[in-house]
């Protein structure tokens, strides 16, 4: 049976540690800070990062560097017949097109999965090739798959603040003084290659509901209808904003019971854009090899 290495980024949340747990690799997304690079997990950690934007640094995301890629993979092909790289989305990053630039010198050998997710939707793509490559599925079959899976997820995002969104130039100073004298608390939906304006809302319960609602359309009407929680998984991530998170987390169990729910930090290249306090919730279609 082939040898089949696999890779992801950090943009997954899958950690150094974890990944070594899991039996894959990971590379860490570079970030600069104040003109100096960094690499998280690496060298720069989450609570570093975000004592850095509490401080109002300049911070903004970068990609992988090509030497740093292909090190990883000439290091694998030492021991495996082949890579999958499941890089973070090709609609929010360059990474992908780069990396799959760079897999054409490699014949076939390395195959880069664009299925255009992150965040803990990415992470469980990378869950699923691992479950894929237990059963004996080829590199190519394990690829297919998450072809062919790779809308068969949701991710609903409740921001708690606009000013880095202001910050990064994505919304106007005055689209941003109007939502915070409004208290405007916006939903922002991830589901395919793009992030997009979901819905607006006055509260923080207000904001949690759309997005429950959100979710259980989905898991009804696209994922599953009443045998969801065998059919799916749920998710729930956020920005330093870990007690809320769980606060949800029963919340949503309440709304949908008999699932099991993970709890993640948003991806450090998400939060530089949206800031702290943020609460999201997720879903991603369950593959027939879990049990």
């Amino acid at each position: 049976m082939n040898n089949i290495a696999i890779v992801t980024d950090t943009n997954s949340g899958i950690t150094a540690d974890q990944a070594e747990e899991l039996g894959i690799s990971v590379v860490a997304m570079p970030f600069t800070i104040q003109n100096e690079t960094f690499h998280e997990g690496v060298d720069l950690s989450k609570e570093e990062f975000y004592a850095r934007l509490a401080e109002d640094a300049d911070i903004s995301t970068s990609q992988p560097s090509p030497h740093d890629v292909l090190c990883l993979w000439e290091e694998l092909l030492q021991t495996n017949d082949s890579i999958i790289y499941i890089p973070m989305s090709s609609g929010l990053s360059g990474s992908c097109q780069t990396a799959k630039m760079l897999a054409e010198d490699y014949n076939g050998k390395v195959l880069v999965v664009d299925n255009q997710r992150i965040s803990v939707t990415q992470r469980q793509s990378v869950l699923d090739a691992i479950q894929l490559r237990k059963a004996g599925k080829s590199a190519e079959e394990i690829v297919d798959t998450l072809m062919q899976t790779k809308l068969d997820a949701s991710i609903y995002i409740m921001l708690d603040t606009l000013y880095y969104l202001k910050k990064g130039g994505r919304i106007t100073p005055a689209a941003a003084a109007l939502g915070t004298v409004l208290r405007l608390k916006p939903v922002l939906q991830i589901q395919g290659e793009k992030l997009d304006e979901f819905a607006k809302a006055r509260t923080i319960n207000q904001a949690k509901s759309i997005m429950i609602a959100a979710i259980k359309n989905d898991i009804h009407k696209r994922f599953g209808g009443s045998d969801g929680k065998k059919n799916v998984w749920l998710h729930i991530a956020h920005t330093e904003n870990e007690e809320a998170a769980h606060v949800l987390k029963k919340e949503l169990e309440a709304e949908l019971p008999g699932f099991d729910i993970y709890v993640d930090h948003l991806p450090l290249s998400i939060a530089c854009h949206i800031g702290p306090g943020s609460l999201a919730v997720a879903c991603s279609v369950k593959l027939p090899v879990f049990p």
